[in-house]
Protein backbone atom coordinates (compact mmCIF):
# COMPACT_ATOMS: atom_id res chain seq x y z
CA UNK A 1 0.00 0.00 0.00
CA UNK A 2 1.00 3.65 -0.29
CA UNK A 3 3.31 5.30 2.26
CA UNK A 4 0.80 8.14 2.64
CA UNK A 5 -0.68 8.35 6.14
CA UNK A 6 -4.27 8.46 4.88
CA UNK A 7 -5.10 5.49 2.69
CA UNK A 8 -8.33 5.80 0.71
CA UNK A 9 -10.75 3.01 -0.14
CA UNK A 10 -13.80 3.18 -2.40
CA UNK A 11 -16.41 0.42 -2.34
CA UNK A 12 -18.75 0.70 -5.32
CA UNK A 13 -21.99 -1.05 -4.45
CA UNK A 14 -21.06 -0.58 -0.81
CA UNK A 15 -24.31 0.62 0.73
CA UNK A 16 -25.58 -2.85 1.65
CA UNK A 17 -24.64 -6.50 2.04
CA UNK A 18 -21.09 -7.67 1.42
CA UNK A 19 -19.99 -4.25 0.18
CA UNK A 20 -21.10 -2.45 3.34
CA UNK A 21 -19.62 -5.14 5.58
CA UNK A 22 -16.32 -4.72 3.70
CA UNK A 23 -16.48 -0.96 4.20
CA UNK A 24 -16.80 -1.44 7.97
CA UNK A 25 -13.78 -3.76 8.05
CA UNK A 26 -11.66 -1.38 5.96
CA UNK A 27 -12.60 1.43 8.35
CA UNK A 28 -11.50 -0.81 11.24
CA UNK A 29 -8.11 -1.04 9.50
CA UNK A 30 -7.76 2.72 9.39
CA UNK A 31 -8.72 3.45 5.79
CA UNK A 32 -10.55 6.60 4.79
CA UNK A 33 -13.55 4.67 3.46
CA UNK A 34 -16.06 5.85 0.88
CA UNK A 35 -18.97 3.84 -0.48
CA UNK A 36 -21.10 4.46 -3.55
CA UNK A 37 -24.62 3.25 -4.24
CA UNK A 38 -27.66 4.16 -6.30
CA UNK A 39 -30.22 4.42 -3.49
CA UNK A 40 -30.44 7.79 -1.72
CA UNK A 41 -32.16 6.06 1.19
CA UNK A 42 -29.33 3.56 1.64
CA UNK A 43 -26.71 6.30 1.27
CA UNK A 44 -28.32 8.22 4.12
CA UNK A 45 -28.61 5.07 6.24
CA UNK A 46 -24.87 4.35 5.85
CA UNK A 47 -23.98 7.89 6.85
CA UNK A 48 -26.21 7.67 9.93
CA UNK A 49 -24.93 4.23 10.91
CA UNK A 50 -21.15 4.67 10.79
CA UNK A 51 -19.64 8.18 10.78
CA UNK A 52 -16.29 6.70 9.72
CA UNK A 53 -17.75 5.92 6.28
CA UNK A 54 -18.60 8.59 3.71
CA UNK A 55 -21.44 7.55 1.43
CA UNK A 56 -22.06 8.90 -2.07
CA UNK A 57 -25.03 8.44 -4.37
CA UNK A 58 -23.54 7.13 -7.60
CA UNK A 59 -24.55 4.45 -10.10
CA UNK A 60 -21.67 2.11 -10.88
CA UNK A 61 -22.90 1.76 -14.46
CA UNK A 62 -22.60 5.53 -14.99
CA UNK A 63 -18.97 5.93 -16.02
CA UNK A 64 -18.97 9.74 -15.87
CA UNK A 65 -20.40 9.83 -12.35
CA UNK A 66 -17.92 7.25 -11.07
CA UNK A 67 -15.06 9.08 -12.77
CA UNK A 68 -16.04 12.33 -11.07
CA UNK A 69 -16.21 10.62 -7.68
CA UNK A 70 -12.89 8.80 -8.16
CA UNK A 71 -11.23 12.05 -9.20
CA UNK A 72 -12.43 13.72 -6.00
CA UNK A 73 -10.99 10.90 -3.88
CA UNK A 74 -7.78 10.28 -5.85
CA UNK A 75 -5.44 8.62 -5.42
CA UNK A 76 -7.42 5.50 -4.52
CA UNK A 77 -5.45 2.83 -2.67
CA UNK A 78 -8.26 0.27 -2.62
CA UNK A 79 -11.12 -0.16 -5.09
CA UNK A 80 -13.72 -2.81 -4.30
CA UNK A 81 -16.56 -3.43 -6.76
CA UNK A 82 -19.49 -5.35 -5.30
CA UNK A 83 -22.15 -4.50 -7.86
CA UNK A 84 -24.74 -7.21 -8.14
CA UNK A 85 -28.27 -8.03 -9.18
CA UNK A 86 -30.88 -10.74 -8.82
CA UNK A 87 -31.65 -11.35 -12.50
CA UNK A 88 -30.56 -14.17 -14.78
CA UNK A 89 -31.89 -17.33 -13.14
CA UNK A 90 -33.76 -19.97 -15.12
CA UNK A 91 -33.43 -23.16 -17.09
CA UNK A 92 -32.16 -22.81 -20.64
CA UNK A 93 -35.59 -23.47 -22.15
CA UNK A 94 -37.19 -20.74 -20.05
CA UNK A 95 -34.30 -18.28 -19.80
CA UNK A 96 -35.42 -14.79 -20.82
CA UNK A 97 -32.50 -13.43 -22.82
CA UNK A 98 -33.67 -9.84 -22.48
CA UNK A 99 -33.63 -10.23 -18.70
CA UNK A 100 -30.18 -11.82 -18.89
CA UNK A 101 -28.96 -8.82 -20.91
CA UNK A 102 -30.27 -6.61 -18.11
CA UNK A 103 -28.31 -8.73 -15.63
CA UNK A 104 -25.12 -8.25 -17.67
CA UNK A 105 -25.80 -4.49 -17.77
CA UNK A 106 -26.26 -4.38 -14.00
CA UNK A 107 -23.16 -6.39 -13.12
CA UNK A 108 -20.63 -7.14 -15.87
CA UNK A 109 -20.90 -3.92 -17.87
CA UNK A 110 -21.18 -1.93 -14.63
CA UNK A 111 -17.97 -3.56 -13.36
CA UNK A 112 -16.19 -2.58 -16.58
CA UNK A 113 -17.57 0.96 -16.50
CA UNK A 114 -16.43 1.37 -12.89
CA UNK A 115 -12.97 -0.02 -13.63
CA UNK A 116 -12.44 2.25 -16.65
CA UNK A 117 -13.72 5.29 -14.75
CA UNK A 118 -11.55 4.69 -11.70
CA UNK A 119 -8.39 3.54 -13.49
CA UNK A 120 -6.78 6.99 -13.98
CA UNK A 121 -7.33 7.73 -10.30
CA UNK A 122 -5.76 4.62 -8.75
CA UNK A 123 -2.54 4.86 -6.76
CA UNK A 124 0.45 3.16 -8.43
CA UNK A 125 0.32 0.33 -5.87
CA UNK A 126 -3.48 0.15 -5.57
CA UNK A 127 -5.58 -2.97 -5.36
CA UNK A 128 -8.78 -3.78 -7.24
CA UNK A 129 -11.15 -6.45 -5.93
CA UNK A 130 -14.20 -7.65 -7.86
CA UNK A 131 -17.12 -9.74 -6.65
CA UNK A 132 -18.15 -12.76 -8.70
CA UNK A 133 -20.15 -15.77 -7.50
CA UNK A 134 -19.64 -19.49 -7.17
CA UNK A 135 -22.21 -20.10 -9.92
CA UNK A 136 -19.27 -19.45 -12.26
CA UNK A 137 -17.60 -22.65 -10.99
CA UNK A 138 -20.45 -24.90 -9.90
CA UNK A 139 -22.79 -27.03 -12.00
CA UNK A 140 -26.21 -26.05 -10.69
CA UNK A 141 -29.18 -26.54 -13.04
CA UNK A 142 -31.02 -23.32 -13.73
CA UNK A 143 -27.94 -21.12 -13.34
CA UNK A 144 -26.43 -21.11 -16.84
CA UNK A 145 -27.16 -17.40 -17.21
CA UNK A 146 -25.75 -16.54 -13.77
CA UNK A 147 -22.76 -18.77 -14.43
CA UNK A 148 -21.95 -16.96 -17.67
CA UNK A 149 -22.42 -13.56 -16.01
CA UNK A 150 -20.13 -14.26 -13.06
CA UNK A 151 -17.59 -16.09 -15.20
CA UNK A 152 -17.38 -12.94 -17.34
CA UNK A 153 -16.66 -10.82 -14.26
CA UNK A 154 -14.09 -13.25 -12.89
CA UNK A 155 -12.55 -13.62 -16.36
CA UNK A 156 -11.31 -10.04 -16.07
CA UNK A 157 -8.99 -10.86 -13.19
CA UNK A 158 -6.00 -12.67 -14.66
CA UNK A 159 -5.40 -10.54 -17.77
CA UNK A 160 -5.90 -7.30 -15.83
CA UNK A 161 -3.54 -8.44 -13.06
CA UNK A 162 -0.79 -8.54 -15.70
CA UNK A 163 -1.94 -5.57 -17.77
CA UNK A 164 -2.29 -3.20 -14.79
CA UNK A 165 0.67 -4.43 -12.69
CA UNK A 166 1.86 -3.42 -10.16
CA UNK A 167 -1.78 -2.63 -9.38
CA UNK A 168 -3.18 -5.84 -7.93
CA UNK A 169 -6.42 -7.30 -9.35
CA UNK A 170 -8.34 -10.11 -7.63
CA UNK A 171 -11.88 -11.36 -7.12
CA UNK A 172 -13.88 -13.13 -4.45
CA UNK A 173 -16.41 -15.78 -5.47
CA UNK A 174 -19.00 -16.29 -2.71
CA UNK A 175 -21.60 -19.02 -2.51
CA UNK A 176 -24.96 -18.66 -0.81
CA UNK A 177 -24.81 -15.65 1.52
CA UNK A 178 -27.56 -14.43 3.84
CA UNK A 179 -28.05 -10.96 2.38
CA UNK A 180 -30.82 -8.93 0.79
CA UNK A 181 -30.05 -10.66 -2.54
CA UNK A 182 -32.57 -13.29 -1.44
CA UNK A 183 -35.28 -10.81 -0.41
CA UNK A 184 -37.38 -11.74 -3.43
CA UNK A 185 -38.20 -15.06 -1.79
CA UNK A 186 -40.96 -15.29 0.82
CA UNK A 187 -39.59 -15.63 4.35
CA UNK A 188 -40.59 -19.28 4.74
CA UNK A 189 -39.16 -20.26 1.34
CA UNK A 190 -35.92 -18.41 2.05
CA UNK A 191 -35.56 -20.06 5.46
CA UNK A 192 -36.20 -23.50 3.93
CA UNK A 193 -33.62 -22.88 1.20
CA UNK A 194 -31.01 -21.72 3.71
CA UNK A 195 -31.66 -24.79 5.87
CA UNK A 196 -31.29 -27.10 2.88
CA UNK A 197 -28.13 -25.32 1.75
CA UNK A 198 -26.58 -25.50 5.21
CA UNK A 199 -27.28 -29.22 5.32
CA UNK A 200 -25.66 -29.75 1.91
CA UNK A 201 -22.48 -27.66 1.97
CA UNK A 202 -19.38 -29.11 3.69
CA UNK A 203 -19.20 -26.30 6.28
CA UNK A 204 -22.86 -26.94 7.26
CA UNK A 205 -23.44 -23.21 7.36
CA UNK A 206 -24.81 -20.38 5.22
CA UNK A 207 -22.34 -17.51 5.13
CA UNK A 208 -23.02 -14.06 6.51
CA UNK A 209 -22.04 -10.87 4.72
CA UNK A 210 -19.43 -10.25 7.42
CA UNK A 211 -17.74 -13.60 6.76
CA UNK A 212 -17.40 -12.94 3.04
CA UNK A 213 -16.30 -9.37 3.75
CA UNK A 214 -13.40 -10.74 5.79
CA UNK A 215 -12.19 -12.52 2.64
CA UNK A 216 -12.71 -9.44 0.46
CA UNK A 217 -10.74 -7.34 2.93
CA UNK A 218 -7.91 -9.87 3.01
CA UNK A 219 -7.71 -9.95 -0.78
CA UNK A 220 -7.89 -6.16 -1.03
CA UNK A 221 -5.13 -5.50 1.49
CA UNK A 222 -2.67 -8.39 1.14
CA UNK A 223 0.17 -7.20 -1.10
CA UNK A 224 1.11 -10.73 -2.17
CA UNK A 225 -2.19 -11.57 -3.88
CA UNK A 226 -2.86 -10.77 -7.52
CA UNK A 227 -4.59 -12.54 -10.39
CA UNK A 228 -6.49 -14.71 -7.92
CA UNK A 229 -10.16 -15.65 -7.55
CA UNK A 230 -10.81 -16.77 -3.97
CA UNK A 231 -13.75 -19.17 -3.64
CA UNK A 232 -15.45 -18.26 -0.36
CA UNK A 233 -18.37 -20.60 -0.83
CA UNK A 234 -18.26 -23.03 2.12
CA UNK A 235 -17.49 -25.82 -0.36
CA UNK A 236 -20.73 -25.29 -2.33
CA UNK A 237 -18.95 -25.91 -5.64
CA UNK A 238 -18.15 -29.45 -4.44
CA UNK A 239 -21.72 -30.63 -3.89
CA UNK A 240 -25.11 -30.58 -5.60
CA UNK A 241 -27.40 -27.87 -4.25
Amino acid sequence: MSDRIARTALVVGGTSGIGLATAHLLADRGYDVHVAGRSAERVKAVTDLDPRITAHQADGSDRATVADLAAQLAPLDVLVVTLSGSLGMGTLAELDLDVLRQAFDAKFWAHLATLQAALPHLAPDASVTLLGAISAHAAMPGTAGLSALNAAVEGLVRPLAVELAPIRVNAVSPGVVDTGWWSGLPDDARAAFFDATAAAVPVRHVATADEVAEVVTLVATNRNLSGTVVEADGGARLVAL
